[in-house]
């Protein structure tokens, strides 16, 4: 019996994802090494990644409430041309020669605040388009275009192009973010995805952001997720914010081989998301997300001993492979619980904490690798690795069944008790 399809309003998000996330790998390779190509220093380095993430924590929250007050699919249109503006202007001055370290900083803190937008109405798009069955699925899909098109794709791409001509990845991620713009205005198969009551009506956006607060803090389940993965990424952006440098120095790679050594985690990461639906249908939840603390504990110990590409690689494939499936149960989980009008305010507290880790991490790798070598952000985030696995182990132990959307109770700011 054939899988039932998931729809054209997926499909148009996934071809608009697809085509965004190309870009933005690119970018990824190519930004860090623009910064050191301007001034080789691991601060300067991991503040970059730093002021491209702060919009997360000073955005998100009002960012989420507006989401749910306007229509979805116009909003990421809006965006995707304003952030395709912005990366063209940082291409030409890029090939200019007036790509100054505060001119590059301004550029990721605009193109950060974007994103602030853009991706809680894209994650809030997917359970309206979706039944809650195929989820998995769905989540699979745009996991896996992730791996294969930003980190396996796009990474060692951005790595060459910028060697080949620096200003080049930063035109083409302006090209698909206006590309990914025409593909979901041209579409209709999403429909009007605005709120089906305006959230807002009559009262100030606070109290439409202290609900999405409330609704989260009231979910011992989600805000354990929300704590344990802003504790995850303070540890894993801090040794990240300075793989470019670990790259180099560590493991002695050209500026293009360190963009293959990213693509690494991608090869592990489709094999993940290929795996992760039939793994939500073997194992419980509890397992899945344990294993995957474990995992990420382990990475950070071999990225530390590491001194060769050949020994890092299998490293980074193994994390790609955690990552992808431990992305995919969390997102599942969280998108079949969460009341659909409440998706873009509770989606907007969720990424505070996991964007506000890596804002932390970022502060933190630079100066932790001029202290004590390109190493030291591994081994202090393997220590703080396996503190959170001790603090998150029996919650995560608990029974995690899917169930319905636990419902927002009546009234202004309330919310319901916990269903878990």
């Amino acid at each position: 019996m054939a899988a039932p399809e998931l729809g054209p309003g997926f499909r148009a998000l996934w071809a608009a994802n697809s085509v965004s996330t190309l870009g933005d790998g690119m970018v990824a390779a190519a930004a860090p090494l623009l910064v050191a190509s301007v001034r080789d220093d691991p601060v300067l380095i991991g503040l970059a990644v730093f002021v491209q993430q702060l919009p997360w924590l000073l955005f998100s929250l009002p960012g989420g409430a507006v989401v749910d007050r306007l229509d979805k699919r116009r909003l990421v249109v809006a965006v995707d041309v304003a952030r395709g503006l912005l990366t063209a202007v940082l291409a030409l001055a890029v090939w200019s020669g007036h790509a100054s370290i505060p001119v590059i900083y301004a550029v990721a803190f605009l193109l950060g605040t974007g994103e602030t937008l853009a991706e809680n109405a894209a994650a809030a798009l997917v359970p309206a388009v979706v039944a809650s069955g195929l989820l998995p699925r769905a989540n699979a899909r745009l996991h896996g275009s992730y791996f294969v098109l930003n980190k396996f794709a796009g990474r060692p791409a951005g790595a060459s192009l910028f060697v080949l001509a620096a200003a080049l990845p930063f035109g083409l991620d302006a090209a698909s973010f206006l590309v990914s713009a025409l593909l979901v205005a041209a579409t209709r198969g999403i429909g009007d995805t605005g709120p089906r009551a305006a959230p807002g009506s009559g009262r100030p956006i606070r109290a439409d952001i202290t609900e999405g607060v409330r609704w989260l803090w009231g979910d011992p389940v989600i805000r354990m997720l929300a704590v344990a993965l802003c504790l995850m990424n303070v540890t894993l952006t801090a040794g990240f914010s300075v793989m470019v440098l670990y790259a180099r120095d560590r493991l002695g790679m050209s500026a293009v081989g360190y963009g293959f050594l990213l693509s690494a985690s991608a090869v592990g990461g489709v094999a993940g998301a290929l795996l992760a639906p039939r793994l939500q249908s073997w194992f419980r939840v509890p397992v899945l997300l344990r294993a995957g603390l474990v995992v990420e504990t382990l990475t950070h110990v071999g990225l530390a001993l590491s001194t060769t590409a050949w020994a890092a690689c299998p490293v980074l494939v193994a994390f790609g492979v955690h990552s992808s499936v431990f992305a995919g149960v969390e997102t599942t989980f969280r998108q079949r619980r969460v009341p659909e009008e409440l998706r873009g305010r509770v989606q907007s507290v969720f990424m505070t904490f996991a964007m506000g880790g890596n804002v932390l991490g970022a502060l933190t790798g630079g100066p932790l690798a001029g202290w004590r070598g390109v190493t030291a952000p591994f081994w202090c985030s393997a220590a703080a690795m396996a503190a959170v696995t001790a603090l998150s182990w029996r919650p995560f132990g608990r029974n995690l069944a899917p169930g319905a959307a636990r419902r927002p109770a009546a009234g202004p700011g309330a919310y319901s008790a916990p269903g878990a």
